[in-house]
């Protein structure tokens, strides 16, 4: 698996919400690659590219599925400009920057085969939009000085490369943003603010395709650039959000701010990682530990684990993958296993999944363990045709090779907590078409915020085929490595 890299040049992303402090807002999020037929290749490509006073909450409502067999990447739509139009942005936990595609922009989608409707942000058709330059103050921030030849007539500008030759270039556009803030218990009502995001000029390789386009990328990650954390310290939000996918009945719960409902036992985050990294401690397979090298589970800049939303299968490095895939297989010796599109360990099988493999459960510093049954690791893709959705890092990566990544496969049918404040991630076994509750933290309140599954009503949601429907999380990961 090669892991993007991720760059930024002119980076500051600058949020000041015109509404009191106080108000809770709502993202209507729907699933990306919902319905679409896809190829394994393709499916595993994706993964590839990527690598005060409080706002209680923010409540992304989803749509889609955490299967690999159904869906896994999620996008919002947000309100931008006067008159506002909406845009669809990539919720994305693994990187920090909100940039949408621009007016006049060279090799920017202009339609998506997802059934959405792209829209090319212009700065000028909107009565409050204001270009960036580069002598103002958060400009010369993300440069950590003064930028040589700027003028105040020169654009603040932001370059995003990755490590699979695509890019995105453009410049910093103010302008107001239409949210939806909660004011009860399933209830929200309109309210706006102003906004610094990136305006996108040119974009290359695989951001220009039309196939699962959106409009841009609104970034989750828990730098001091993230939306977040640019919200938390102008003391709108806190930095804590939650999210529960739903692979059963589709879509799910995404919301920032304390969880009250359900309690959730948590991990300390790995200090000074640009990531969701965690330390793990052992891995266990039907209740036997495996015998592991002792530096596996290291956490510097080569390994290390992580936690990703934004990931739909689990990568594993070649020292703990080997050993896996024979303890998983020990108890089915008659099973021929055949090899699909050159990567991914397949078989026929009539029985129940459940009873016929091991549960694996990995375990983490703090007591805090994860267990993935079975029917969350092997995915269907045909009658009585399953896949494994373990990846072999090591063997199909230069790049982050020693790295275990966690994403969706392993994540889904569970509510995942990032408390960036304690920096500490933690996640329980949760029903994710039920609700969950947070705390108001004016008031002391708790509001309840309940799933959401857009997508279910639109025309994106086919269903399954009897070639398989493969589904991802495409997170455009940044430095993993040097």
């Amino acid at each position: 698996m090669e892991i993007a890299r991720f760059s930024i040049v002119n980076l500051l992303l600058v949020i000041s919400f015109l509404s009191s402090g106080d108000c809770n807002l709502v993202f209507k999020v729907q699933h990306k690659f919902n319905g679409r037929q896809r190829s394994l290749s393709a499916f595993k490509a994706h993964d590839m590219h990527r690598r005060g006073r409080f706002l209680s909450a923010i409540d992304l409502e989803l749509g889609g599925n955490g299967h690999p067999s159904e869906s896994g990447l999620y996008f919002a739509k947000i309100g931008l400009g006067t008159p506002a139009k909406d845009y669809y942005v990539q919720v994305d936990t693994g990187s920090d920057l909100l940039w949408v595609n621009c007016a006049g922009c060279t090799n920017c989608p202009r339609k998506s085969d997802l059934g959405i409707e792209l829209t090319l942000y212009n700065p000028s058709s909107s009565s409050t939009s204001n270009l960036v330059t580069c002598d103002q103050d958060f400009c010369t921030s993300s440069h950590d000085g003064p930028i040589p030849g700027c003028t105040p007539d020169l654009n603040c500008e932001y370059t995003v490369s990755y490590g699979d030759g695509s890019s995105t270039t453009g410049y910093f556009v103010e302008d107001r943003v239409v949210l939806d803030q909660v004011t009860g218990n399933f209830r929200t009502a309109s309210t706006n603010g102003s906004i610094v995001f990136g305006c996108g000029a040119q974009q290359s390789g695989q951001l220009g395709a039309t196939s699962a386009a959106v409009d841009g990328i609104l970034g989750f990650g828990q730098s001091n650039s993230s939306m977040i954390s640019q919200l938390a310290s102008l003391g709108k939000v806190r930095r804590i959000f939650a999210h529960c996918l739903d692979n059963i009945k589709g879509g799910g719960i995404f919301a920032i701010g304390e969880v009250v409902q359900p309690k959730v036992h948590t991990t300390p985050l790995v200090q000074q990682q640009a990531h969701y990294n965690v330390a793990m401690k052992a891995i266990e397979v039907g209740g036997d530990m495996l015998n592991l090298p002792t530096d596996v589970f290291d956490t510097d800049l080569s390994r290390g684990t992580i936690i990703d939303s934004g990931t739909t299968l689990a990568y594993l490095p070649d020292e703990i993958y080997e050993p896996l895939i024979a303890k998983i297989f020990a108890g089915q010796t008659g099973l021929k296993l055949h090899t699909v599109e050159k990567q991914f360990t397949c078989f026929q099988y009539n029985g129940n999944i459940d009873d016929g493999f091991p549960d694996v459960t990995f375990h983490f510093e703090g007591s805090l363990s994860l267990r993935v049954r079975p029917r969350e690791y092997l995915f269907d893709i045909d009658s009585d045709k399953w896949c494994v959705g373990w990846q072999n890092s090591g063997a199909q990566s230069r790049d982050g090779k020693g790295m275990i990544l966690l994403g969706d496969l392993v994540l889904q049918n569970r509510l995942v907590l990032y408390d960036l404040e304690n920096q500490t991630i933690g996640w329980t076994e949760y029903n994710c078409s039920s609700s969950i509750k947070v705390r108001d933290e004016k008031s002391g309140g708790v509001y309840t915020v309940g799933p959401h599954d857009l997508s279910s009503a639109s025309s994106l949601r086919t269903g399954r085929t009897s070639v398989v429907l493969f589904i991802l999380m495409l997170t455009m990961l940044h430095s993993f490595t040097n």
